[in-house]
């Protein structure tokens, strides 16, 4: 999939929206059609979508908010650059937020709940596409935390997981990262399965901590390529 692929598929939904411009520049940024650091232009994005500059102006306004882009007074819009300092201080508060999520929600997982969890994992033992990968990865700690009904917290957990869903797709593919992180995936399922909070907590804790060492040490080297 390509940026005219999708802007068709916006642009098949009948409607412009400053929400469905956001939806295709994200994903075109997940997928890296934009690199990071690549420039935004807002006159070439509204002719692309056959829209004016204003909803564009909002689609990359909320990307800022989410940390996907970084607006200049003078320069106009680029793809963030995503630091290993930054990193590390996403997957701490990933860290505090998830753990609590977990603890709210375990004793309010039902049945459904479980079962949707093992489905995701199952399509996740058979996905090979990163970007699948990646949005199977959050819907199956999504499954998990809604249970908490803490709709404000979700949020702002899904927020931090779009800060770094780029690099988890690099994760995914090129670091052997998938086997062991779908282990895990399963020790936490076995656990919410169980009532078993502690064990919850101590095995989610890991779980990002670990990945964010990874992603720090990632794009750690990563800058000293270039």
């Amino acid at each position: 999939m390509n940026l005219n692929d999708l802007v068709a598929n916006v642009l098949q939904q009948q409607r412009s929206t400053p929400d469905l411009i956001a939806d295709a520049l994200r994903e075109a940024i997940l997928q890296g059609i934009f690199q990071e650091g690549q420039s935004l232009r807002q006159d070439e994005i509204a002719t692309q979508f056959g829209v004016s500059r204003i909803p564009v102006r909002e689609a990359l306004k909320q990307l800022e908010a989410e940390g996907l882009v970084t607006l200049h007074l003078n320069r106009g819009a680029m793809v963030s650059v995503l630091t290993a300092t930054e990193a590390q201080e996403i997957c701490e508060i990933r860290s505090a937020l998830e753990v609590k999520a977990i603890q709210i929600a375990i004793p309010k997982l039902g049945k459904t709940d479980i079962e949707k969890a093992a489905v995701i994992l199952e399509a996740t033992d058979q996905a090979t596409d990163a970007g699948m990968l990646a949005k199977l990865n959050w819907e199956f700690h999504a499954t998990l935390y809604a249970a908490a009904e803490r709709p404000r917290l979700l949020m702002m957990i899904q927020n931090l997981h779009v800060n770094c869903d780029r690099y988890v797709r690099v994760q995914m593919t090129q670091m052997d990262y998938h086997e062991r992180s779908q282990k895990e995936h399963y020790q936490l399922l076995d656990a919410c399965r169980q009532r078993d909070p502690k064990a919850a907590v101590r095995l989610l804790k890991r779980h990002i901590d670990s990945a964010g060492e990874q992603l720090v040490v990632y794009l750690q080297q990563k800058t000293q390529k270039h």
